[in-house]
């Protein structure tokens, strides 16, 4: 792979959440003699973090 760009946008309309993740990807392969494969193959994993929700709940039954 020659170049990878990540950007990522998020959006908020209502109380949906909305993520736009845009990937670009260049793949350059070159041989002198026999077959070259150039892959633009990608892993996403996306994790929602609940860590923070967590903190908030237990401050509020603190706080009661």
């Amino acid at each position: 792979m020659v170049r990878s760009r990540v950007k990522t946008y998020r959006y908020r309309m209502g109380k949906n959440n909305f993520i736009v993740i845009k990937i670009y990807q260049s793949a350059k392969a070159a041989a002198e003699q026999g077959n070259v494969l150039a892959s633009n193959a990608l892993n996403i994993q996306i994790i929602k973090n609940a860590a923070k929700n967590r903190k908030r709940t237990n401050k509020s039954k603190k706080k009661r």
